[in-house]
């Protein structure tokens, strides 16, 4: 197992979704979620959280590809056995969604670049079969 190998399943990924529905339009099509995700670093090396790379599918089938550099404008150092977390949002087009992705993450001492996957999650407003 290579370096980044290890690296990559040494960080943990937690996503806790939630609908907003005060913020949510169903009559407009407009439906937001937010999102708490909380990055665990379990490995013995410090790791900066560089880019973000998200694929969100609307309940339409619509996919939507979103890039940038770190996260809520912060490209975060976590620190070995630490933990970050932020809050996000996305808006759908239907009460029904999933979102996958990755992070693109580098090892500080060694300038060890790595992907962490993020698991494919469900977004889904009331009374929606989960």
């Amino acid at each position: 197992m290579g370096e980044s190998e290890s690296l990559t399943q040494a960080i943990r990924i937690d996503v806790e979704p939630s609908f907003q529905a005060e913020e949510s339009s169903p009559a407009e099509q407009r439906y937001v979620f937010s999102y708490t995700i909380t990055v665990h670093n379990h490995s013995r090396h410090s790791v900066q959280l560089l880019a973000r790379h998200w694929k969100i599918t609307q309940g339409s089938g619509q996919v939507q590809e979103v890039r940038g550099k770190g996260v809520v404008g912060k490209q975060p150092l976590i620190g070995p056995g630490q933990t970050f977390r932020y809050t996000s949002r996305a808006v759908l087009d239907g009460p029904v969604g999933v979102m996958e992705g990755a992070y693109t993450c580098i090892e500080t001492a060694t300038q060890t670049h790595f992907e962490v996957p993020i698991a494919p999650f469900r977004l889904a407003g009331p009374n929606q079969v989960h």
